[in-house]
Order: structure tokens, then sequence, then C-alpha cells
């Protein structure tokens, strides 16, 4: 039906150009930066609406990932940064700057300076570097940061600086700063809750005094670590490539002070200095009550320390809820230094006598290969847990006769638990 003459049709309504504020700005917000800035072609109401977010991501997402877009952003980096903070207005509460590898940005400083006087509170600095990057002295003039996380950097404050007084989170990846400057820095948060800690140079001794600190994750070379005063520290990630143990006390004061650790996952892949092997306790002086979740990888259970340690951590854990090791070297060509007596294996079940693990519902135990140490673990698990739900076992590669003799001897394993289903996966 043809509309009638004097009557102006009705365009259809612009739905984009209607939305309201707050849904463009969370529209805006889901998008990286360069699709961001695609929108002003949509509607007069949205060009260069991305110019006032309060965030800006300058990573790859704006690099571009082809080659010829990368070799154009390198050689035109400075003018492409000067450009966006140019159009940009109001303040910037997130920031992070991940530049593309092997590309020199002079003005760094610069930035930095222009981000502390717009009230920064979530800052993220990745330089592709050889030499650390110095921090200027105006990032520590930032003070409402909530979170910071640096790679490849130098820090040294100076004299003046009292610390972050609301820092929630910090990230420390690859950067250059002394064992005090560390200290000083953590303790001088007193809000922190999450810390991480990956390949510190310059740093051999680390102590953490940080009363609501909730989540630790640490990866490198250390020396001594001493968690000094940690009371809410529920979550620990520990990937030492150094551990060394000369005495018992070395083990007994990592975790003196976590009465609230509930998570632990600990990576023995690591040139470990054993020591004196009769150093690791049966059990730890104090219950490790709260641990809900262990995980221990690359661990060796023929070798006398590594399943010493972790029988220590086991038996010191009486609520433990999960249990999942990863063990390493399994194939009988594997070469320990220090190999487990048999009589030590067959005291395995002795040494849980007095224990019942009442929580204790799921197990999961990779690349075993059905030695003595290994199988003694599994059958005092299923014997020592009446609420197991699952035991989830993958066997490293071997021959079919020996997994399936292996299956055998874990079917006939007896169970606390009626309910419990033994899993044998062969990928």
């Amino acid at each position: 039906m043809m509309p009638s003459k004097g009557k102006k049709q009705q365009l259809p309504r612009d739905v984009l150009s209607n939305l309201p504020e707050n849904v463009i700005d969370d529209i805006l917000m889901s998008l990286p930066l360069r699709d961001a800035a695609r929108t002003s072609i949509l509607s007069k109401r949205w060009r260069y609406k991305w110019c006032r977010l309060p965030q800006l991501m300058l990573d790859d997402t704006v690099w571009g990932t082809t080659k010829d877009v990368v070799v154009y952003c390198r050689s035109n980096l400075t003018k492409i940064i000067s450009s966006i903070l140019k159009l940009h207005s109001g303040p910037i509460k997130k920031f992070a700057l991940c530049l593309p590898y092997f590309v020199s940005y002079p003005n760094i400083d610069n930035l930095i300076c222009f981000l502390s006087k717009n009230n920064i509170h979530h800052l993220a600095l990745e330089i592709p570097t050889y030499s650390p990057y110095k921090l200027p002295s105006s990032i520590f003039t930032c003070l409402q940061l909530r979170h910071l996380t640096l790679l490849r950097c130098l820090i040294h404050p100076p004299p003046v600086f009292k610390g972050f007084g609301r820092l929630i989170s910090l990230e420390l990846c690859n950067v250059t700063i002394s064992s005090e400057l560390l200290g000083s820095l953590i303790s001088h948060c007193p809000l922190l809750e999450n810390l991480v800690l990956k390949d510190l140079r310059n740093c051999n001794h680390i102590e953490i005094n940080a009363p609501n600190l909730r989540s630790f994750f640490f990866e490198g070379n250390i020396n001594v670590l001493h968690l000094k005063n940690v009371p809410l520290l529920s979550k620990v990630t520990y990937k030492p490539r150094t551990f060394s143990v000369e005495a018992e006390h070395d083990l007994t004061k990592i975790f003196e002070s976590i009465p609230a650790l509930e998570n632990l996952c600990w990576n023995l892949f690591t040139d470990v200095d054993n020591g004196i092997v009769e150093v690791i306790p049966t059990r730890l002086p104090s219950a490790l009550n709260c641990l809900k979740r262990l995980r221990i990888s690359w661990i060796t259970l023929r070798d006398f320390f590594e399943l010493s340690f972790a029988l220590c951590l086991i038996r010191s854990s009486p609520n433990l809820e999960e249990i999942e090791i990863e063990v390493h070297g399994s194939s009988d060509e594997d070469y320990y230094d220090i190999p487990v007596p048999q009589d030590v294996v067959d005291k395995i079940p002795a040494s849980f006598s007095d224990m019942t693990f009442n929580h204790l519902r799921i197990v999961k135990i990779n690349n075993i290969a059905g030695a003595g140490a290994e199988m003694q673990l599994i059958k005092v698990l299923l014997a020592k847990s009446p609420a197991l739900v699952k035991m989830v076992i993958r066997p490293c590669e071997m021959e079919n006769k020996k997994s399936l003799r292996v299956l055998v001897e874990i079917t006939n394993f007896q169970r606390a638990s009626s309910k419990a289903q033994v899993v044998y996966n062969i990928d």
C-alpha cells in the first residue's frame, strides 16, 4: 500500500544513537581500543565517545598482529600514542602499556608523569628492552594506585616514598630490585591482598610483611623466603628454581606464619639441595588445619627427599578436600640421587596409622609407573578417606601388561568409602 500524499514517511528509529549513556560506556569498555575508536563512524552521537573512556589499553590489540601493521606501529609509535592522549578527555583510571618487542619509546617518563596527574588506579607497564627500564620518581606519586603490574623495570623508590597506601594487587615480573627495597615496598602497602613475584633480579632474600595478603605467587630463584606477617594468606603457589633444606626449621618456618592457608600449589621442578634428608620431619610442628586443596607437581616419588617432603605435607593436613600430585620421572631408566629404601616404602602405611582424612573427596595422581612408594600412597589414601568420591589415576607410558598389573593391584586395594570411584585413565 502506497503512503498517503502529504504525509512524511517515518524513518526507522536509530537504535544505536538512542542507547542510554551507561550502555554505550559498557559497550566501549568491553571492546579493544582499536575497535572502540572505530565506533566513531556509527553516528554523530558515537563520534569520539571512546575518547572519554576511563581506561586505555595500549597493547597488541592496538598495534595489531600482522607483520605490516607491527612494522608501521614501530615506526610511528610516538605519533600513535601522542594522538591517543591528545584526543582523550577526562580522567584515566586504568592504563596498560605493552610495547611490541624491541620497540623503543623515548617518552615513557613523560607518559608516566602525565598518568600520575590523572589519579591512575590501575597501571601495567610491559617494557621489552634488553636492560631494565628505570621507573621515574613520578610513578611513586601515584598514591591512588589499586593495581600495579611491572615487567622488565628497575625499581628504586626515592627516600621520601612512604608506600602505596591503597594498593591491593602488586605483580612484579623480571624486575630489578634489592631485597631490602622489596621488603620495604611490600610492608608499605598495608591493604595489599594479591602479590605475584616472578624472576626477580638482584633479590635473594624475600621478607613479606603484609597483614591483609590473601594470595601469593612466587616463581624464580630465591635463597630465603620469610613469610613474616601474613595471617590472612589463604592461597600460595610456590615454584622455586632452587630449594635448599639444611635444617628442619628451614621447612617448618615457611608454614608457621600462614595459619589461614587453604590452597597450596608447590612445584618441585627445581635444583634440589638435599642436604641431610633426615631433616624433613614426619609432620610439621603445627598442623595445616585450614588447608583444603594441595597440589604438588613435578615430584619424584621414588626419590627419598621428595617423597619425604610430600608425605610430610599430606600428614600435616588433616582437613584436606582435594589432593593432586603430578609425578615426574616415572620411567624405569630414570636416575635417582637418593632412591627410597624398601623398608621406608613398607613403613608408609604405618606412618598414617593415627590419621583419617574425613573431608578428602577428590584425589588426582598423574604419571605413575607402579613404583612401590606410589602404590603405597594410593593404598593409604583409599584406606584412610571415608568421604572419598573419586580418585583419578593416569599412568605414564608403559607396556600394556605392566599397566594392567598396576590397575589390578589398585582395584584390589581396600576402600574406606563405598562411594569411591577409581578412574584409571590411559591416554
